[in-house]
């Protein structure tokens, strides 16, 4: 990578101006809680009709559909965990942010926009979420024709840390560009 694809935000994802913003999902695609229930909420019940249709979605494999009211085009649904609510691993996560890359990349996407996977009610720690996605999107990126640009959005200081501190971390292209 010659230039640095990332960046990052605090604020709501469900507001951000990319190509799709990643949900990380259940299998079952119910978009009740966290960062699902904000998109269905922010998007409308379109997003989820939509989704339910592919159910049961497998962690490791992702979904594309429309985004009803939000101001991005799509909505990848890519599962964290199986179950509604569910805790889930650093290994899920890794499979659901590959896979949503994937997804992506097939639907000839250039920006996305993912937020803490798993960071919330799959109750992982922040920093280590975090690193576990940066070096998952650094790794697919490689492999990808059409995904150019990643943002990343934290809804709270914490996360916001965690991101950069990972990305710094991860990648050498964003030492001067994300430390301005």
């Amino acid at each position: 990578m010659s230039t640095c694809p990332f960046r990052i935000i605090k604020g709501d994802i469900t507001k951000v101006k990319v190509d799709a913003i990643v949900n990380p999902a259940n299998s079952w695609m119910i978009m009740g809680g966290g960062v699902a229930g904000a998109i269905r909420r922010a998007g409308g019940q379109i997003i989820e009709s939509e989704a339910r249709k592919y159910a049961p979605v497998p962690v490791g494999r992702a979904v594309v559909t429309g985004a009803g009211k939000l101001p991005c085009k799509y909505v990848i649904h890519a599962p964290t965990m199986e179950r509604p609510a569910m805790r889930t691993t650093i290994d899920k996560v890794r499979a659901a942010v590959r896979a949503a890359l994937r997804a992506a990349d097939d639907a000839r996407i250039k920006s996305i926009a993912f937020p803490g996977m798993g960071t919330g009610v799959g109750g992982l720690n922040p920093r280590e979420a975090a690193l576990a996605m940066v070096e998952t999107i650094a790794e697919e990126l490689q492999r990808l024709s059409n995904v150019n640009e990643v943002l990343l959005v934290a809804f709270n200081e914490e996360l916001y840390h965690a991101f950069m501190e990972a990305v710094l971390k991860v990648i050498k292209e964003c030492k001067d560009v994300l430390r301005r």
